[in-house]
């Protein structure tokens, strides 16, 4: 009888480890079928971060340039008033008739003196001057305005 006994109980156990080798393996497949998958779903979450990062960077480096170039701009219009002065005392330029003649008609010819119209002509000038960079500074920060408004919907690229 205890070989009997022993066949069965060998027989019990033999079943009873190969179905736990069997529902260990099931489970363990699963969890690597598991693991895969949110192994891809990390590796599709990165990738789509990358490109999140990189077209951020490249919409941060279209507006450090638009930026850069609004700057370049702005210092070259402080040159803007001198130059027309300049030009309008050499003859390059030549102002409306409106404003060419605004200054004088409310002096007499013959009771302002020499000094004081050169005086009125060259404040009339850098007036101009003056008048024409505020047009030159309105019309750059529309211009960069509109760049990064171009780039923000271009997705970085200007």
């Amino acid at each position: 009888m205890n070989r009997i006994l022993i066949a069965i109980t060998s027989l019990a156990l033999w079943t009873f480890a190969t179905f736990w080798v069997g529902w260990e393996w099931r489970d363990r497949s699963a969890d690597i079928k598991k693991l895969r998958a949110d192994l891809e779903l990390a590796e599709l979450v990165n990738d789509t971060l990358v490109e999140a990062i990189d077209s951020e960077r490249a919409k941060a480096r279209a507006l450090a340039d638009i930026g850069t170039q609004h700057e370049e701009d702005r210092r070259e219009a402080e040159t803007v008033p001198a130059a027309v002065a300049a030009d309008l005392r050499a003859g390059n330029l030549q102002l409306r008739k409106e404003w060419a003649g605004c200054e004088t008609q409310r002096l007499s010819d013959a009771a302002a003196a020499t000094l004081e119209r050169d005086a009125l002509a060259q404040l009339r000038d850098e007036a101009a001057g003056r008048i024409v960079r505020v047009g030159r500074d309105a019309d750059d920060q529309l211009r960069a305005c509109q760049a990064v408004i171009l780039a923000d919907r271009a997705g970085g690229a200007p």
